[in-house]
């Protein structure tokens, strides 16, 4: 069932369709569905923070108000989420790993190859380094120029997408960007995720339907 319909989501999905910005097995939604596993967690910005460790130089320990002095950056990207539901031209604002790296901010190991984000409650999403150094994945604080709700992961997710225009970026589904987000770790061996223990894809590119492993 469409979460929108009715001949202008059609007109409209068609429109994408021939853009070549609907993956296969996709549906245009305008809608944003709220999608995951137990509670929405409090926030509470004294005591928030978001590490950084593992196959770094220096850990990095940002508080909330830290975090927001660091260099921010507004993507417009398409989403794609693994229950078949895509939204399209996005407005995301937050902070770039790969602008970290960039400004010497975050000194990555050359053994590393993966990250796991780590999120409350002991939730997790793996993501090759590769991917988490695109310009595509992003730590974002506020979407569509309004801070992130509860329910999408305030204050802080990671969110994935695609690029119009950068096809060569990989995009993975929605859900290897972890909302509630707490930390990044910088790892030399790829683990799998909270989602990915589950039975969905380890890699889980958009493009290639990779739904479940």
């Amino acid at each position: 069932m469409f979460l929108f319909e009715g001949p202008d989501r059609r007109k409209e999905e068609q429109r994408i369709r021939s853009e070549g910005r609907l993956p296969p097995g996709q549906s245009l939604t305008v809608k944003f569905p709220v999608l995951h596993y137990g509670p929405v967690p409090p926030f509470n910005p004294a005591s928030w923070d978001l590490r950084v460790w593992g196959e770094v130089e220096t850990p990095q320990r940002w508080s909330w108000d830290e975090f927001n002095q660091l260099p921010r950056q507004r993507l417009i990207m398409d989403i794609h989420c693994v229950t078949r539901w895509s939204k399209f031209d996005t407005v995301w604002e937050g902070v770039s790993v790969r602008s970290l790296v960039e400004a010497g901010l975050v000194r990555i190991k050359p053994g590393a190859q993966y990250v796991m984000q780590h999120a409350e409650y002991g939730f997790t999403a793996n993501l090759p380094l590769a991917v988490v150094l695109q310009e595509n994945f992003l730590l974002a604080t506020h979407f569509n120029g309004e801070p992130l709700s509860p329910d999408h992961g305030y204050p802080l997710r990671g969110v994935i997408g695609f690029l119009p225009g950068q096809p060569q970026l990989e995009s993975p589904y929605f859900w290897k960007g972890a909302k509630w987000l707490r930390g990044l770790e910088f790892m030399t061996a790829d683990r799998r995720g909270f989602w990915e223990q589950a039975g969905y894809h380890n890699r889980a590119d958009v493009w290639k339907e990779e739904r479940f492993g």
